[in-house]
């Protein structure tokens, strides 16, 4: 995380101010610092998308090829993370600095992801044993200030939703060998359902009390965190995955209240998220033009 400098006495103030439930920019302990979304911004991606979460600025690209399966999975897909820190997101991500940190995302992530509850590999399947797709998810952080966990997840998550699959047929050909046709339509796609895509929520407890979406000075002041994944099925919020961060240690009750209230906010995140990315959508359009002519 970057690293920020504060005196003793401003940590007392944030210490107090989170014990009031009164944060420093205004938050109550369960509030999200405003967020702008922007999807299908890298023309060259099968899917895109940028988040900007107050100072947090993460840009994410989809792109898509045909693979072999895995011989323990037959019938599932393939998905695979990158992450990279901007060495103009903090001074401390010049060089190698920032390989800890994106091996530790990526991880997060990759743990999330791994119930097949959470992501339905099986969608990305094309021929069970012999073809399926693959996903390569490019996370690039392009400013950090704070909740990385979090930014990075939704902004995945909104970069599958824009993710457009072109149309497969298979066709049988002599001696039992099966060819694929990629239509070259960039309206003759499928598209890939979130529905069930976890979300990271970081727990962030500083004193004796949690609180959400941590800004970078908040991550100073706070000795350990939990990471708490949440997927949705059947509208309700189910437990994917957690891991803790940070040095200290939690009592057992506070990390019951830590996951019920990673699984609450969750629930609301992944809402709000499906609802901004429908918005957009019918804003946008993705429709196909109205064809002119004798070519259509």
């Amino acid at each position: 995380m970057a690293y920020v400098a504060l005196s003793e006495a401003e940590k007392t103030f944030i210490l107090h101010g989170v014990e009031e439930d009164f944060r420093c920019d205004g938050r109550s302990r369960r509030d999200y610092r405003p967020m702008e979304l922007e999807t299908g911004l890298v023309s060259n991606a099968s899917g895109s998308a940028r988040l900007r979460l107050a100072n947090t600025d993460i840009l994410v690209g989809v792109k898509t090829e045909i693979d072999v399966p895995n011989p323990l999975t037959p019938q599932f897909g393939k998905l695979e993370f990158f992450v990279d820190c901007s060495a103009n997101a903090t001074p401390e991500f010049e060089g190698r600095g920032g390989s800890d940190l994106a091996q530790e995302l990526i991880l997060s992530l990759q743990n999330a992801y791994e119930s097949p509850f959470a992501f339905d590999y099986r969608t990305l399947c094309l021929i069970p044993g012999q073809q399926c797709w693959k996903l390569y998810i490019d996370i690039l952080i392009l400013e950090c200030g704070g909740n990385l966990y979090d930014a990075v997840s939704l902004a995945a998550k909104a970069a599958l939703y824009n993710t457009k699959l072109p149309r497969v047929t298979a066709t049988l050909l002599d001696a039992g060998v099966t060819d694929l046709i990629i239509s070259d339509n960039p309206y003759d796609c499928t598209r890939i359902g979130i529905d069930a895509v976890p979300l990271l929520v970081t727990v962030c407890k500083i004193g004796d009390y949690c609180l959400v979406d941590p800004t970078a000075e908040e991550e100073v002041c706070s000795t350990v965190s939990m990471v708490v994944s949440v997927s949705m099925r059947d509208n309700e919020a189910y437990l994917s995955g957690t891991h803790m961060t940070g040095g200290g240690s939690m009592h057992r009750d506070t990390m019951l209240n830590s996951i019920q209230l990673g699984l609450s906010i969750g629930e609301q995140l992944n809402s709000l998220l499906v609802k901004m990315l429908k918005s957009e959508e019918g804003r946008v359009g993705p429709k196909r033009p109205k064809t002119v002519g004798f070519l259509k």
